[in-house]
């Protein structure tokens, strides 16, 4: 055998063996397969911005009580009822009259008696503390007829997608609008499989097929794992 087929030989049989021992895990990383990677979701709001607003109102007639206060002059109770001074003095004024004079000449003393001690009875009356004028203050409330005028709702526009969307809600949303949940994916439930070995731990991302392994542990860094679960 020459020289240059002894090296070529050699070469083949050193590139097989590093093959082999690359597929045995004796040479390069090794790698655990992975057999499941299952999405971590949470539920979040869904917003959109408020483009415009308007009050939607409605009137109608309402009818409320409406009191004041007013001064309304009254009179104080007589001391022997209404009037009775008036009708004492006639009384007593016809009787003094009937004494006076004959005839025709007492019966008009007679009248004349009456109605001077009408007239005097009631000014005596007004003087004395039962017939005085009284100022008092009362609370007068009568019912009133009147337009309201209330908000039943909100016209709101806002922007979805692009597009401009019209809802009437009860309340005045401001600058944003609720208009729905989606799933967000906050990370990865990962299942693994090395060898006899098998585990799962949480990621932020999807790893692919395979993780790294070394010194017969899954390796990942500190920003790529949620939380590890130990192999079994």
């Amino acid at each position: 055998m020459n020289k240059a087929l002894a090296v070529a030989i050699g070469g083949v049989l050193v590139a097989g063996a590093a093959v082999g021992a690359y597929r045995s895990g004796l040479v390069g990383t090794p790698y655990a397969r992975v057999t499941s990677a299952t999405p971590i979701l949470i539920k979040e709001d869904v917003f959109a911005d408020v483009v415009d607003t308007r009050p939607v109102t409605r009137t109608e007639q309402v009818t409320q009580q409406v009191c004041e206060d007013r001064v309304v002059q009254t009179r104080a109770p007589e001391r022997f009822g209404n009037k009775d001074g008036a009708l004492v003095g006639a009384v007593v004024g016809g009787l003094l009259g009937n004494q006076v004079g004959k005839g025709d000449g007492r019966k008009l003393a007679t009248v004349a008696g009456a109605v001077g001690g009408g007239y005097a009875g009631r000014e005596i009356d007004r003087r004395h503390e039962g017939g005085r004028m009284v100022a008092t203050t009362q609370r007068i409330c009568r019912e009133e007829s009147r337009p309201r005028t209330t908000t039943v709702g909100y016209d709101v526009q806002y922007r979805s997608d692009g597009l401009l969307v019209s809802k009437r809600l009860e309340h005045d949303p401001g600058d944003r609008i609720l208009i729905g949940q989606r799933d967000r994916v906050i990370g990865y439930e990962v299942s693994w499989r090395y060898r006899d070995q098998r585990g799962s731990l949480r990621m932020d991302h999807d790893p692919g097929p395979r993780l790294a392994v070394k010194n017969g542990v899954v390796v990942v860094t500190p920003a790529d794992h949620l939380a590890m679960s130990p192999a079994r």
